[in-house]
């Protein structure tokens, strides 16, 4: 493949024309080697995960961080997994006049549990706008999810289950096909929620029709309504869901990667300025025009790169920094953020020793770099430590535009923010109806948590480089500066 940047014919905004520069070839190296498809998409607790592990390790190791690890450079996360068969399960509409069959992930899905009835059938209503479960007892009900919503159910006693069909808005489009039903949790951690229950299904919105077919309403009758914000009906659909789940469940391991790049002050060299990011991806999931690894380059490959890039760069400079810096390379973010929960529950340096996290993850190096959107900008005095950093660069930081997404607690800066440790994310900003919002716009729509997240896609090197240079000047002054930072007077992350 070619590192030149390809233009994105569909939006007017053209990536940069600039070949990478030698350091940023170098980065590309890191990010090919854990994102080729050799590396399967590193999902939790596989051999490929394990792989990528181990090339994380040995960079680390090469870069001359010490290990800090429960075992060496490695902590094991203990898991449980629960997967739904898709290919031992069926589930389809029955109706007078005939069957329909439905295929799981890409036309309908549901969360992997304990407990999961091994057969379901139940007639269809829609429940409309009455919130009231009068009448709906051991039915199926069927609801709209709001504009934006990432598959959230409504809870509904004394129901046999719940159908939200996908909204086709908001900034994040629903994503179809689902790679697959996998729930994974932290062994020994807080107990499961109670079995049983309403079963929990999400339907694809372009499939819609479907449901309501016969019943005198149509989808786009309701979408219309919801839209205005008027009362949608309840009425039942005319047909009956009829599922067979087959779930299997076992244990397994997956592991973080931790290291540190000791301090030089002896009164500083005790405090730890952590940066981390995740290594696991989606691995082998269900196909996208043929292709069934997903990559995960930008999400979050890409910045596990960054890390190593760090490492190499305060090797070849021997830059003696004041603070210790702990390098956290977490397992199962896309899980659940597992791997930083149980850094975080069983840290290998004493929490109140970290004075920082930098998470690096939702970014993507798309566009010329002007703009960084930064997570908890104003809780913390990272916020104010970042912009004298990013202002000289010609890059302006901006607080979250859109908190609706929930972005904050996406990611594993929120497992440190939870211990009372000042933590923060970034993303690639822009201007409201911009060129660039267009491409992060399309970005999501067609290449999140999608096997089209692979090395084949445009980026800008030059962004890449900016972001990257970035990252290291913050965290160099973080680790130099004498006084630790703090949460601001009133923060509900303050402890």
């Amino acid at each position: 493949m070619t590192l030149r940047p390809i233009a994105l014919a569909a939006v007017c905004c053209m990536l940069s024309a600039t070949e990478p520069n030698d350091a940023t070839r170098r980065w590309w190296a890191h990010v090919a080697a854990m994102g080729s498809d050799e590396m399967q998409g590193r999902d939790t607790g596989s051999e490929a995960y394990q792989r990528a592990a181990a090339y994380v390790a040995t960079q680390f190791e090469k870069s001359g961080l010490m290990p800090a690890g429960e075992h060496g450079y490695y902590q094991t996360v203990p898991l449980h997994v629960i997967r739904l068969r898709t290919d031992e399960s069926s589930i389809e509409l029955v109706r007078p006049s005939g069957v329909t069959k439905l295929e799981w992930l890409r036309q309908i899905t549901t969360a992997a549990r304990a407990g999961l009835p091994e057969r379901l059938e139940a007639p269809l209503v829609f429940g409309g706008s009455d919130s009231s479960t009068a009448g709906l007892e051991g039915k199926i009900v069927v609801q709209l999810a709001a504009p934006g919503a990432r598959g959230a159910m409504p809870r509904m006693a004394g129901v046999a289950g719940v159908v939200s069909v996908d909204s086709a808005g908001g900034p994040e489009p629903a994503r179809w096909p689902v790679a697959y039903a996998v729930t994974m949790t932290i062994r020994g951690g807080a107990a499961a929620p109670p079995n049983g229950g309403p079963v929990a299904f999400r339907f694809n919105h372009a499939d819609a029709d479907l449901l309501f077919a016969g019943s005198g309403h149509t989808y786009s009758e309701l979408l219309d309504l919801q839209a205005a914000g008027k009362p949608l009906p309840r009425f039942p659909l005319n047909a009956t869901l009829r599922a067979r789940m087959k779930e299997e469940s076992g244990d397994l391991e997956s592991d973080n990667i931790v290291a540190v790049r000791p301090g030089a002050d002896p009164a500083l060299r005790d405090e730890y300025v952590v940066v981390s990011a995740h290594l696991d991806g989606y691995g082998l999931g269900e196909p996208w025009k043929g292709d069934r690894i997903y990559n995960g380059a930008f999400d979050d490959e890409a910045y596990v790169a960054t890390l190593i890039d760090m490492a190499e760069r305060l090797d070849e400079s021997k830059a003696r920094l004041k603070r210790s810096v702990l390098f956290c390379v977490f397992t199962g973010e896309e899980k659940g953020l597992l791997g930083s929960k149980y850094f975080t529950a069983h840290p290998t340096i004493a929490p109140g020793k970290m004075v920082a996290d930098i998470n690096l993850d939702q970014l993507r190096p798309i566009f010329p770099l002007r703009i960084l959107t930064m997570l908890a900008v104003d809780e913390s005095t990272l916020g104010e430590t970042a912009r004298k950093i990013a202002g000289p660069m010609g890059i302006r930081i901006q607080a979250d535009p859109e908190p609706e997404r929930n972005l904050l607690r996406r990611s594993d800066h929120y497992s440190f923010m939870q211990i009372g440790v000042p933590s923060t994310g970034f993303i690639f900003g822009y201007e409201k109806g911009s060129p660039e919002e267009a491409v992060y716009r399309r970005w999501y729509a067609e290449r999140y948590h999608s096997p089209a997240d692979d090395l084949n896609q445009p980026w800008d090197p030059e962004a890449a480089a900016k972001f990257n240079d970035f990252f290291n000047k913050l965290v160099v002054e973080l680790a130099n500066v004498s006084e630790r930072p703090q949460w601001k007077p009133g923060s509900a992350y303050a402890k």
